[in-house]
């Protein structure tokens, strides 16, 4: 470690002493775990259990949302980590216009999304955490987030960036990215126009209404890392980014970055993927078709390709080449699914 980070560990390790006056907490030792920007993480030792310290990038509004929720999750029998409060009885603590939440401090290892037995593990986890999150009220001074009846709005403001993006690139010179981008972005607009009248055509909005006993608190970014496999089952973990939503929002992300990982799709493993969730939280034809048409709606092109437009972040030919294969790989297959769930609805 530089002396940079030595004298930058002191002061956080100082912070963090002057956070716990707040508290009744009396710590033995400091230690960062984690620090980027403003989000930070420490581990504190007490006499007798060992506690996380985390230092909030979010506004207070946003906090009390997820904070609440955590809370809420905890109490109804969700595997959480407990939050501690400080001395006034608040969730969240606020220090030199800064905000902080002490955790439990869970003991045990990341699961691997790749590995089957830690898959299936996982989406009981995801299952359990989004049952236990039913029936969270947000308190009335906590920003809500919510993307529930949102989809058809978000897919046609991407399908339309995607083709904005298009025609301001065929006004300048092209770079070997942009050249890649223009020989697929058609293909990429069809699968958009497929998958918004799929989207129609479904029970989407009888599944998303504010009513549905559907909807979840969905994480938004389970994966390795966020889901800790502990003595007392899998823990789900950094729920900054909760907002409502189906389900089929986590798992649709789930089973992307899987087939991105893998280079393909397979219906066998995306079948498998809902069966075991199912297993804890049972999914309806309903369910499962709004879940094959969001797989079916290009996101990963659109995420990669957003980097370069809105981002000014370069992205190399061939991994736009190799999205948009993926992306065109899987409609057939996909095509076919939805067709055979239709006939048995």
């Amino acid at each position: 470690m530089n002396d940079i980070n030595k004298i930058q560990n002191i002061d956080l390790n100082k912070l963090a002493s002057y956070v716990l006056e707040g508290y009744e907490i009396e710590p033995q030792d400091i230690s960062v775990v984690q620090s980027a920007s403003i989000k930070t993480v420490w581990k504190i030792k007490t006499r007798d259990r060992d506690l996380c310290l985390k230092r909030l990038k979010q506004t207070l509004d946003k906090a009390r949302f997820s904070v609440n929720a955590q809370d809420f999750i905890y109490n109804s029998g969700g595997n959480v980590p407990g939050i501690i409060r400080d001395k006034e009885g608040n969730l969240i603590h606020s220090f030199n216009d800064q905000l902080f939440v002490v955790y439990e401090w869970l003991y045990g290892r990341d699961l691997s999304f790749g590995n089957p037995d830690d898959l299936k593990a996982a989406l009981h986890g995801l299952a359990k955490f989004h049952i236990a999150s039913k029936g969270y009220v947000a308190p009335e001074n906590a920003k809500v987030s919510s993307k529930l009846n949102k989809w058809p709005e978000h897919y046609k403001s991407m399908a339309d960036n995607l083709s904005s993006w298009k025609e301001a690139s065929m006004e300048k010179p092209a770079s070997a990215s942009i050249s890649s981008y223009l020989k697929y972005v058609d293909d990429m607009l069809d699968i958009c126009h497929r998958a918004i009248e799929l989207l129609n055509g479904s029970k989407y909005t009888e599944l998303t209404d504010k009513d549905s006993k559907a909807i979840v608190l969905c994480h938004q970014d389970y994966g390795k890392g966020n889901a800790l496999l502990t003595d007392n089952g899998v823990y789900v973990i950094d729920l900054d980014g909760v907002t409502w939503d189906h389900p089929g929002r986590d798992l649709r992300k789930i089973i992307g970055k899987l087939s991105e990982n893998r280079g393909s799709w397979s219906l066998d493993e995306i079948e498998k993927i809902l069966d075991w969730y199912s297993e804890i939280n049972p999914l309806s034809p309903a369910d499962r078709e709004l879940i094959y048409i969001d797989l079916m709606y290009p996101h990963w092109f659109f995420g990669l390709v957003k980097n370069i437009f809105k981002n000014n972040k370069n992205e190399s030919a061939s991994k736009i080449e190799k999205i948009a294969r993926l992306e065109n790989s899987k409609v057939p297959l996909l095509t076919e699914k939805l067709r055979d769930i239709k006939s048995l609805s």
